[in-house]
């Protein structure tokens, strides 16, 4: 169970987050200031409150720190990643959401960085994932970019922030930016930051400014619009440019980047920028799919059940023989992110000390595409995964707004789109919104 600091000056909006997190398993101590509690006690602290504590940057270095806020900046974002913060998020938020940070904020304890102390990300026993881990210790250390290519869902941002953690700038920031999330219009004011000008533009530093001695991981990245490319080059050259700016200044940062897609073939067709396709592809990472390692899947299965379990205080559940086979037998196109969504799913439904079965679990025991390296790529597994994905379209959409499904697909709301004109999916005419946290409307 996470032990969780929770300080927030609206006593109200305080308890309803409180009684929010209580309610996933969490022990929640929550409070309007830090009086004289020690630290060492707690596993993360949730700051939510108008302004920046003072002492961010010494609080950061005792336990992991996420941000919340009700009227945030780019500007605030930037500095409070610089001071150590692990997350920074802006009201409205739901709970999965701040679970989600704060999970990923206590993936890393203060101090900690060796790679292998991060193992248990890197779940598995098969020749890859141990692969994986070995070249991670060899090339962590290096401050060369690094590409990361692989299906949505293998696990391409856990192998950016074993990569973080297994160099020298372990202790130094590693700002992370989803490039298909932000509006093309933005996008390079919140990588590159803005010069100051007139009197109603204060101007202010982005994320790779924020990066500075760190790394910047850009999740994504085919998504970039050609010109942000061109900025990118210069990044990769120890410079950056503000918009606005005829000036360039020094950067100390580490790229790390990936994609689902085939940068390759985006470079000959001229979507992706040759120049910085080469800058990118020397140390380059490729990720199996989890259909191709029959030995990870109930590894990390069992690992997803721990923390499920725990999480949402569910005791005495395994997984019965019969949802082992299934596992096996299936397919996941959506690799490790379906198969935590698939466990997750289970242990809500589940009883305590009960078998995990198969229909627990909502997966069907379809055989799995039988493939070389040279047809990896054929038509018969693209049918199967736009199948997948016509089906999740079709069941959850009137659940979920559009965002919300293509972030469980893993992709942006363009591709979401784009797929449903080719595939012949309409987009329903009226959707409900799962439940958000009340955190009021004052702060």
């Amino acid at each position: 169970m996470t032990d969780l600091l929770l300080i927030d000056t609206n006593r109200e909006r305080c308890n309803a987050l409180a009684e929010s997190l209580s309610a996933q398993g969490m022990n929640v101590k929550a409070t309007d200031a830090l009086d004289n509690l020690a630290l060492g006690q707690f596993d993360c602290l949730v700051i939510d409150q108008g302004e920046l504590p003072n002492d961010l940057s010494n609080l950061t270095a005792q336990l992991p720190v996420v941000i919340l806020t009700l009227n945030g900046t780019v500007k605030d974002a930037v500095n409070a990643i610089q001071l150590g913060a692990r997350d920074y998020l802006e009201h409205p938020i739901t709970t999965d959401e701040l679970l989600a940070a704060i999970e990923r904020a206590c993936t890393y304890p203060p101090g900690q960085k060796s790679v292998a102390a991060h193992g248990m990300e890197l779940i598995g026993s098969s020749e890859h994932i141990q692969t994986l881990r070995k070249r991670i210790e060899k090339v962590g250390p290096s401050d060369s970019p690094v590409l990361i290519l692989g299906q949505s869902g293998t696990g391409k941002e856990l192998v950016a922030r074993a990569l973080h953690a297994a160099s020298r700038r372990a202790r130094a920031p590693m700002i992370t930016i989803n490039c298909a999330t932000v509006p093309e219009n933005l996008i390079e004011t919140e990588l590159f930051g803005i010069e100051p000008f007139g009197h109603s533009q204060s101007g202010g530093n982005g994320l790779v400014e924020a990066a500075n001695g760190g790394t910047l991981f850009l999740d994504e990245i085919a998504e970039l619009s050609l010109s942000a490319q061109a900025k990118l080059i210069h990044v990769v050259q120890g410079e950056n440019r503000k918009v606005g700016s005829a000036r360039t200044s020094s950067v100390d940062v580490r790229l790390i980047a990936a994609t689902h897609r085939d940068l390759q073939a985006l470079t000959e067709s001229g979507d992706f920028r040759s120049d910085l396709f080469y800058r990118l592809n020397v140390l380059t990472f490729h990720l199996s799919p989890l259909q191709n390692r029959d030995e990870d899947i109930l590894e990390i299965g069992e690992w997803l059940l721990k923390q499920a379990s725990l999480r949402l205080d569910k005791k005495g559940l395994t997984l019965g023989d019969a949802a082992r086979e299934t596992m096996i037998a299936y397919h996941w196109p959506g690799n490790v992110r379906e198969l935590s969504n698939a466990i997750e799913r289970a242990v809500i439904l589940s009883d305590d000390d009960n078998e995990i079965s198969p229909s627990l679990l909502a997966i069907e025991a379809i055989p799995k595409q039988t493939e070389t390296k040279a047809d990896s790529g054929t038509d018969a597994a693209q049918t199967s995964l736009e199948d997948y994905f016509v089906r999740f379209v079709q069941d959850h959409q009137d659940q979920l707004t559009e965002t919300e499904l293509a972030e469980k697909l893993g992709i942006s709301r363009k591709s979401l789109w784009e797929r449903r004109q080719r595939l012949n999916i309409p987009r329903k005419k009226t959707r409900k919104r799962g439940p958000r946290v009340d955190t009021g409307a004052n702060n």
